[in-house]
């Protein structure tokens, strides 16, 4: 009986495996484009887009939508407190006149460049008058809980003594008549008169700051 050998067992890769490979030269249709880097004009545009963009968003939002102010003077107390921030909006007197009880601001009809923060508290025909320190319009006392109870009278003291304010007031047409809540310590209607409501730009939203007198208007 013949002696059988074992036969090694092969590796399983071919020879064609076995042989290194060979390096493969890219075609010149196959060579990577080299990426172009920006010019320095290409980087000063982004830039300047980046800034430009922002910043026009910004001056749109003040000018025409809304508008943060400081609040300097006592005559809203206590309302709105002496160094009390709010927020004001624009849009709503591009397409309507104030309304009666409404906060605003406006451009002040005695000084150039002031501006000034009152509420509404007449509008264009209505009637004002003060009886035992109560606002009287059209012949019915208002209810004015943001007085605090501080009695409304006339002020002796007027911007024009030669043509002085006289009661019962009728409000002109396009006219406002402004009284800040601060009854015994505010120059308001009381004092310059109505106010044109091209005068009036913004209505006061909120006081945002301090944070404990933070409160709708």
């Amino acid at each position: 009986m013949a002696e059988q050998t074992e036969r090694p067992i092969e590796d399983e890769r071919s020879i064609a495996d076995e042989k290194p490979a060979q390096d493969v030269q890219p075609t010149e249709d196959e060579q990577p484009a080299e990426e172009e880097k920006p010019t320095t004009k290409q980087v000063a545009l982004d830039w300047g887009l980046t800034i430009a963009i922002p910043l026009m968003l910004g001056l749109l939002i003040h000018f025409f939508v809304l508008e943060a102010f400081i609040v300097p003077t006592g005559s809203m107390l206590d309302t709105v407190q002496i160094n009390d921030r709010l927020w004001s909006e624009k849009i709503s007197y591009r397409f309507r006149a104030p309304e009666r009880g409404e906060v605003v601001l406006f451009d002040s009809p005695k000084e150039e460049g002031i501006v000034l923060l009152e509420r509404v508290i007449a509008t264009e025909g209505q009637t004002v008058d003060f009886v035992d320190g109560y606002v009287v319009v059209d012949g019915e006392a208002l209810e004015e809980p943001y007085t605090e109870g501080k009695p409304t009278y006339p002020l002796d003291s007027q911007l024009d003594p030669k043509d002085p304010i006289t009661y019962p007031y009728v409000v002109p047409k396009g006219h406002v008549w402004l009284m800040g809540d601060n009854r015994t310590n505010s120059l308001d209607s009381r004092y310059f008169g109505a106010v044109p409501v091209s005068n009036v730009f913004a209505r006061a939203l909120c006081t945002y700051w301090p944070l404990d007198h933070i409160r709708l208007l």
